[in-house]
């Protein structure tokens, strides 16, 4: 007696990579929303800033964070003053107690421009883990490329990062009132280096793994 094997037709093997391919399709198509999700996110930060400063300025004719007159205010323990010059001092992502880029934050919730807990002046998160921080011109020290007061969104992958830029300036990291910063690693609230203070990055590269600080200027 005869054993027959019976293997797959060529139609169902079609019917499988169509199956295949459709699945394919959509967990890519998924990632993609996400990704302008975030694009979407981050975008609306900014533009939030830009709106809750000169909200600000417009209320108390200071900028938050340099605010020389927050503690008596709010007659609140945890609001300090900053020092009245017109600048925010400090860096983006510094976590010293009293430093203006960060009392920036807490000034902004006491007087309800953005939300959070006003007892923390903590920078606030973006979409991709990184923070939105601010502070004074970008650049080398001795050649700021962004002066005046600057929003800066950290732990950019070169898509979001060239994107961002592509949407408020001219996707150009290293011209322009938007500017691209390559990142060593993440850079969060702990007072560590902070990759705008070098020159802008060249382009944006997405490879996986680069880094960006975008920082436009207000």
């Amino acid at each position: 007696m005869k054993s027959h094997q019976k293997g797959f037709t060529l139609v169902e093997i079609a019917i499988v990579l169509v199956i295949i391919g459709l699945l394919l399709g959509g967990v890519l198509k998924g990632q993609e929303l996400i990704t302008q999700a975030k694009i979407k996110n981050i975008a609306n930060d900014l533009n939030g800033m830009a709106a809750a400063i000169y909200g600000y300025q417009d209320r108390y004719k200071r900028f938050p964070g340099d605010d020389n007159g927050a503690a008596a205010r709010w007659l609140n323990p945890l609001a300090t003053n900053g020092d009245g010059d017109g600048q925010i001092g400090g860096e983006l992502n510094s976590n010293a107690a009293g430093t203006e880029s960060r009392e920036f934050w807490q000034h902004l919730r006491l007087a309800g421009f953005v939300g959070g807990d006003t007892a923390t002046n903590d920078q606030p998160n973006n979409s991709v883990g990184g923070i939105v921080g601010v502070q004074s011109n970008t650049g080398p020290a001795a050649a700021a490329e962004l002066a005046g007061l600057v929003v800066c969104s950290t732990n950019l992958p070169g898509k979001i990062a060239n994107a961002i830029d592509a949407q408020f300036d001219d996707g150009v990291s290293a011209r322009g009132i938007v500017r691209g910063y390559t990142q060593a690693g993440s850079v969060v609230a702990n007072g560590g280096a902070n990759p705008s203070r070098a020159a802008s990055a060249a382009n944006y590269v997405d490879d996986g793994v680069t880094l960006y600080t975008v920082c436009k200027s207000l």
